[in-house]
């Protein structure tokens, strides 16, 4: 009697895990360190980390989740936001951040929305940090979020804005974690023309700008240039800002760069697909921006980003709204970090970035993490989905030879 092997079960069987075990894997970002090309910078940096035995904070930075709440398709659903929720959720206990920043978009459609469907998303978006909503996160609001310079509202930005953490009716905010001093400004008003948001953002500057002292903490104040009374999370600085060691800025829109200003981007991230790319401008070229030449904008006038310089002397920028990773220094020295999206709606292969800032210091240590593309993600489904056919026809032939 010869007994015959029971490969087709085990077949089976070794798909499915290899089902399990891929679905586990795509989920885990790969991060590399980006390295500062000021060198200079890393002189310092290489003297400070021997010198500081301070606590570091870490800090994950995401940008352009572009979520739909209760407009959300069965396939972005079930497919795209589920798998960004498993990235946080890895992403969390892998990389152990102290705080997240999105930097702007959580909505793709948020300034046409009704509020009951900015609630659908602010619950999806909620859904979706999973373990990150125990930590302090900070949103910069976007162009998707509030809408373009033809349909800037305040009221409309002021209901926004109460619906994230430390920001204040004109969606601007200041707060300190672990020495390390943020600011966020309202980028979106900066490229409208003359209108009250504009001018609280750049009163929001002058009472940011090097030299000056906070106003008392218990005093709360109504627009964007005195801030509210944050959660205890966001504790409020007091203290002057050493001078050439201003806050981390946090915008949507990147800063004007001169015209032969390129990224350092190195082997360290994948640029978009050509054809991805003129899609996105055609989309935001929708949105509203008119009078200047579709280039400018996507960053901060030149004369809003000679002022913030001067102003606020940053020890670093972080940036979105590109859908692309960028590492620019400018003329001045300083650097700026573009955050690319994080979504599979925007692009194939979507990102986000991780910082480390040393307390006592203005050492930041920059990281790319990539995550799977959505084409390849797509290919192996299907090639497993075929297996599976394959082998379930396979293990059915002599049965239906017997029917006949």
């Amino acid at each position: 009697m010869v007994l015959l092997f029971p490969w087709k079960p085990l077949l089976s069987l070794l798909l499915f895990l290899s089902l399990f075990f891929y679905e586990h894997w795509i989920s885990i970002p790969s991060c590399n360190i980006v390295p500062n090309t000021d060198l200079n910078q890393q002189e310092h940096d290489i003297v400070e980390e021997e010198n500081d035995n301070d606590e570091v904070l870490k800090v994950m930075l995401v940008a352009n989740l572009l979520l739909l709440g209760s407009d959300t398709s069965f396939f972005n659903l079930y497919f795209r936001d589920y798998y960004m929720s498993k990235v946080f959720k890895k992403s969390f206990y892998s990389l152990k951040p102290d705080m997240l920043l999105v930097m702007g978009d959580v909505s793709a459609r948020g300034s046409t929305l009704t509020r009951g469907k900015w609630v659908s998303v602010l619950h999806q978006f909620h859904e979706m940090l999973g373990p990150f909503i125990e930590l302090p996160f900070h949103v910069v609001l976007g162009d998707m979020d509030v809408g373009g310079c033809s349909g800037l509202d305040s009221n409309s930005v002021y209901w926004i804005a109460r619906s994230f953490p430390g920001l204040d009716s004109s969606g601007c905010g200041a707060f300190d974690i672990d020495n390390v001093s943020f600011v966020s400004l309202n980028a979106v008003a900066l490229l409208c023309g003359n209108n009250k948001l504009r001018f609280s953002v750049e009163k929001a500057v002058e009472m940011e700008r090097i030299g000056s002292s906070w106003m008392d903490s218990e005093k709360e104040m109504g627009d964007c240039g005195e801030f509210t009374k944050t959660s205890d999370s966001f504790g409020r600085r007091k203290d002057l800002v050493s001078s050439g060691l201003g806050p981390v800025l946090l915008l949507h829109f990147p800063l004007h760069r001169a015209e032969n200003g390129g990224c350092k981007e190195g082997n360290v991230v994948r640029k978009a697909p050509m054809p991805l790319r003129q899609g996105l401008n055609a989309l935001e070229s929708s949105r509203g921006y008119t009078g200047a030449p579709y280039e400018l904008w996507h960053t901060i006038p030149p004369n809003a980003t000679q002022y913030i310089f001067q102003a606020l002397k940053p020890r670093i920028v972080f940036s979105a709204h590109t859908h692309e990773f960028c590492d620019h220094t400018h003329s001045d020295g300083t650097r700026e970090i573009t955050v690319p999206s994080m979504t599979w709606k925007a692009r194939d292969d979507p990102g986000f970035v991780f910082a480390t800032f040393r307390s006592g210091g203005n050492t930041v240590s920059v990281s790319y993490c990539s995550l799977a593309r959505e084409s390849h993600v797509l290919i192996s489904y299907t090639l497993i989905l075929f297996l599976l056919i394959t082998l379930w026809l396979v293990a059915n032939k002599p049965y239906n030879m017997c029917l006949r």
